[in-house]
């Protein structure tokens, strides 16, 4: 199985550092194989920037994202500019304080967190990509949590671990929230039949 996803927001939301926890996660602690890319926009700060992560059970032919089955889009220009090149029956992901989805494909899964929000109620704006990337982990479940966080342990300084371990927490039990509502939801419909 290969799943191609793309991250996207602007310069310094940690989009990039997004995609390398992505890859380290899906690659060294849950034995797959991960290609990361980027890009990035002229200016250092503020501009469009974006991580194309490829992961496979198998090897990775080609490493760049063709059409991504997930998109996570932490700003509008981001979303703009690649929310709706997903692929039929994908996903989004998005910041929705920091994205207003114009057009969704139909058959597009959106799933919403207020990421920023929450790493600013923590007291860190700065770990809004940690928040996202535990929203996306329980949302997707194409990588371990455990995975995610060994994969947090081996790349931030001792002293910054603490906080991205609870920012990651902070978005997988948002994530994992979400899940059981939609699926008490679809009980309810299914037994209002």
């Amino acid at each position: 199985m290969l799943t191609e996803l793309r991250i996207t927001g602007f310069g310094g939301q940690g989009v990039i550092r997004f995609g390398y926890l992505l890859g380290k996660a899906a690659s060294i602690y849950d034995g797959k194989q991960a290609t990361m890319t980027q890009s990035f926009g002229p200016e250092a700060r503020g501009s469009a920037c974006s991580s194309q992560v490829v992961i496979s059970d198998g090897r990775v032919l080609y490493p760049y994202v063709t059409v991504p089955e997930v998109v996570v889009a932490m700003s509008q220009e981001g979303f703009t500019k690649h929310g709706e090149n997903i692929k039929e029956g994908g996903t989004l992901i998005i910041d929705d304080d920091l994205v207003k989805p114009e057009r969704i494909k139909k058959g597009i899964k959106v799933f919403a967190i207020p990421s920023t929000r929450f790493a600013e109620e923590m007291g860190a704006k700065i770990v809004a990509n940690i928040v996202m990337f535990g929203f996306f982990t329980a949302v997707t479940q194409l990588i371990r949590p455990e995975s995610a966080k060994k994969a947090i342990k081996s790349s931030f300084r001792e002293k910054l671990i603490e906080l991205n371990l609870k920012a990651f927490d902070k978005g997988y039990q948002y994530g994992k929230d979400v899940l059981s509502q939609a699926s008490a939801a679809k009980s309810q419909a299914h037994a209002g039949r």
